[in-house]
């Protein structure tokens, strides 16, 4: 396993929110580098499972050679449909480290950092057919629109997609050909915080990570045996967003119904508050930074 693929943020604190039994059943449907599977690794007995979902093909080089261990090449949005194929109906855990990994981001050529000038691309699944190209080329201008004021929260969305649309007489192949184009929206002082607004609301549409973390979200309580726990990890205010109004209430929208006492059917308790990286850890990890956990347990 390559040690610098992936920092594990909130390492200890994630795999202590999922309350590990010894002989449990466990999901990381976000392997990445390994580092939250091997500590849950660590604290299972000969009888305990770990189940891992990672559909970026370079995250395969880091499995782990452990008979407890499967490394499931897929999104974690289809998390009962392989789960049900490997025998496993139920589970004790699901720990959900979303966003992009560190590796993800520090290889040039993936698209996904401002940093480096790279082809347009951000899919976390390298054989997907839709690319950040396909979005900033081919997208017409409303859909643009909607994507950059819906993920990346800019409201100034509107300006931005008709300029794109209009530069598109030679294809915007590159991330430095994209900030020529987008050059008089990026302020100074503000430049890297714009771009990565841009950058966010881009790659959430090429890897439909809304969508599936929805999806995911909707198939845990089925999954998950009573006092069976969620440990997740969120980045930015839109998975946050979803990940605390589906703890609280089981729904994304609207009320959950109450019985005649007033009491409310939901299938999760929140477990203790908000957790959020030390002042330590973020100096170790920079991108820990806008990290925040949130823990439940099924009822």
């Amino acid at each position: 396993m390559r040690s610098s693929y992936h920092n594990p943020v909130l390492l200890k604190e994630t795999v202590d929110g999922l309350a590990v039994k010894e002989d449990g059943v466990y999901v990381d449907v976000t392997f990445g580098g390994g580092g939250h599977s091997r500590e849950i690794l660590s604290r299972l007995g000969d009888e305990g499972r770990l189940i891992a979902f990672d559909q970026d093909e370079d995250a395969q080089a880091n499995a782990i050679d452990d008979d407890r261990f499967t490394l499931i090449p897929e999104n974690f949005r289809f998390i009962k449909r392989y789960l049900k194929f490997y025998g496993i109906k139920k589970v004790d855990g699901i720990l959900g480290d979303f966003g992009v990994s560190s590796h993800q981001f520090d290889v040039a050529d993936r698209g996904f950092s401002t940093r480096f000038e790279a082809d347009l691309d951000m899919r976390m699944n390298q054989k997907s057919e839709l690319s950040a190209y396909h979005v900033v080329n081919e997208y017409e201008e409303e859909d643009l629109k909607r994507v950059l004021s819906l993920y990346g929260e800019l409201r100034n969305a509107g300006a931005i997609a008709r300029r794109i649309v209009e530069a598109r007489e030679r294809p915007i192949k590159t991330s430095e050909q994209l900030k020529e184009v987008i050059a008089r929206f990026l302020p100074k002082f503000k430049e890297h915080k714009v771009l990565a607004q841009i950058y966010q609301a881009i790659r959430i549409e090429v890897n439909q990570e809304i969508a599936v973390l929805k999806e995911f979200l909707l198939q845990t309580p089925d999954l998950l045996n009573k006092g069976g726990r969620l440990s997740l990890i969120s980045y930015h205010s839109l998975e946050d967003r979803l990940v605390k109004r589906f703890i609280r209430d089981g729904m994304f929208e609207g009320q959950p119904e109450k019985d005649f006492f007033g009491n409310v059917d939901v299938p999760f308790k929140k477990i203790g508050n908000l957790i959020v990286p030390s002042k330590e850890e973020i100096e170790i990890n920079n991108r820990a930074r806008s990290a925040k956990l949130r823990i439940a347990e099924k009822l």
